[in-house]
């Protein structure tokens, strides 16, 4: 993601085979270009195997490295320890401003926790059956299942009705905090600023979970929020402020 300048952010993409599917890999690397450019694209996973060659096509139209690693005991995943392994040395070269980890594998969680500690991005991608405390430990969490569904559907996503989403309590906690910690005194909040908390709050939060391609969007449908668009100080564009009808009735 551009910072103000030409400068975009270079990634690690570290894949785990293991736990990913082949599938993913086009949706997957047009996701991580939205956030900078994948300087070191690599896969772990023991090459020897039948059940990987299925992603062979993928890694030569992408160009991705794959990083062999035998399975030394039966039950052990000595793939996951290659892939950490590889991750700190990169880590420690720092060279990357953000790591994207694509996995479902909880065994990550505290990788992306030190990482973190560094200082530097984690992008996780991983399915939704992913433990909570790898979500937890990402910057931002990603579902695969959201990716793929963009790839299938031409027009717009399937959208979950209103009253779903005014009865889902997570959401509608979720942008009432991140309102009230953003809000002035007149209890309007930026919506750039809501976003950014309800990103620490919850990782893998993502509009398009509830089939909305941008948080303004979604916000207008739960319909329990003001919505006003504002031109900038600069007068150079617009920035949309919500605030609670709750509140403000």
């Amino acid at each position: 993601m551009a910072n103000g300048t030409d400068h975009q952010m270079r990634l690690a993409v570290l894949i785990d085979a293991d736990n990913a599917r082949p599938t993913i890999t086009e949706p997957l690397l047009a996701e991580i270009a939205k956030y900078g450019v994948a300087s070191v694209k690599r896969i772990y996973g023991d090459w020897t195997t039948p059940n990987l060659g299925g992603w062979k096509p993928a890694l030569l139209e992408h160009s991705i490295i794959p990083v062999q690693q035998f399975r030394y005991t039966v039950g052990k995943n000595a793939t996951d320890s290659a892939m950490i392994i590889d991750a700190m040395d990169l880590l420690y070269t720092g060279r990357f401003e953000g790591f994207c980890l694509v996995s479902s594998d909880s065994d990550f969680t505290r990788l992306a926790s030190r990482i973190r500690e560094q200082g530097v991005l984690v992008y996780g991608f991983g399915e939704q059956k992913t433990p909570k405390p790898f979500v937890s430990a990402c910057h931002k969490f990603i579902f695969t299942e959201v990716l793929m569904e963009e790839t299938r559907a031409a027009d717009e996503p399937k959208r979950k009705p209103v009253l779903d989403l005014r009865r889902d309590a997570k959401l509608v906690n979720l942008f009432r905090t991140a309102m009230e910690a953003a809000s002035d005194e007149s209890g309007w909040a930026q919506l750039g600023a809501v976003g950014s908390n309800i990103m620490k709050q919850a990782p893998e939060f993502d509009p398009r979970n509830y089939g909305f391609k941008k948080l303004g969007e979604l916000v207008q449908a739960v319909k329990l929020f003001e919505v006003d668009e504002r031109l900038q100080d600069d007068g150079k564009g617009r920035s949309i402020y919500i605030r609670d009808r709750r509140k403000h009735a």
